[in-house]
């Protein structure tokens, strides 16, 4: 991993504009309220009275959960704690989705590694079924030792993905250059634990170790709020806040110390030019 020596202090995440205009919904229920489980048995469990929740992977299987509502715009907050240990062809992914063949798609995705070497945080887009949007990043902790917190801001005019409230990725709705953005879909949220040891650590030549089996993730702290504009405001100011001075600043620093790939720069994966949304 790259080194640096920009303060980890933290701070908290801000947005331009009159947040409690566009803040309608919060829900920051139990799992039992907001979750079903829907694979792998009793390898995904909700514990500590609907505020924890595990999921694990054994070589019968992985598990899952899904959220009982779905959303239309909104940021979601969640805290996990990665599989400890030797990880390495692991996946827990942790996204918003909807359902059909012109699907739309926001993914964290967490690949695991062998002891000591670190986790990729992989993150991509999904609009009318298409994806092809991966940036990919190292983390600036270890994310097996304590829970951190992962979120989407999902706007009509841009998607960001933050870690701890640090902004690591921001894509923009370029509608008008002919590039698909997610609006029209509700999303639910979904979380898996699986094993993908043919392509999730070193393009699949480092194999799932079953004898450390079985894997757990960990989860808590889930938070869902629902953006909806404000019924005074036509212009609706929720839609066009911006990352303000500082956050510009952290998603410039996570960019330039730990991002390790970004489809924007890969010219041999598309030699005809990259996709219209890099230009902008």
């Amino acid at each position: 991993m790259a080194s640096n020596s920009a303060p980890n202090e933290f701070h908290v995440f801000m947005l331009i504009g009159i947040m409690v205009t566009f803040m309608v919904a919060t829900c920051d229920g139990s799992f039992f309220q907001d979750f079903d489980l829907t694979w792998g048995d009793n390898r995904a469990k909700i514990f500590n009275g609907g505020q924890l929740l595990s999921l694990s992977l054994d070589k019968v299987s992985g598990s899952g959960f899904k959220s009982k509502n779905q959303y239309l715009f909104g940021r979601i907050d969640m805290q996990l704690k990665l599989v400890a240990g030797n990880s390495a062809g692991t996946v827990t992914a942790y996204y918003l989705s909807s359902q059909g063949p012109t699907h739309d798609e926001i993914d964290f995705e967490f690949l695991g590694n062998t002891t000591g070497d670190p986790y990729i945080l992989h993150t991509n887009i999904f609009t009318q079924g298409k994806g092809n949007r991966e940036q990919q990043f190292y983390l600036w902790f270890d994310p097996t030792r304590n829970f951190h917190t992962y979120s989407i801001i999902w706007k009509p005019q841009h998607i960001i993905f933050l870690v701890d409230n640090t902004p690591i990725r921001v894509f923009k709705n370029v509608e008008s250059m002919g590039v698909p953005f997610p609006k029209n879909q509700p999303m639910r949220i979904y979380s898996s634990l699986w094993n993908a040891d043919d392509w999730a650590t070193r393009g699949g030549l480092v194999k799932t170790d079953w004898s450390k089996a079985p894997f757990t993730a960990y989860y808590r702290n889930f938070k869902a709020t629902q953006f909806s504009s404000s019924t005074s405001n036509s212009d609706s100011e929720w839609q066009i806040n911006e990352l303000d001075a500082y956050g510009r600043r952290r998603l410039r620093w996570v960019q330039k110390y730990f991002m390790i790939y970004n489809y924007c720069n890969d010219l041999k994966r598309f030699p005809q030019g990259v996709p219209l949304e890099c230009s902008h």
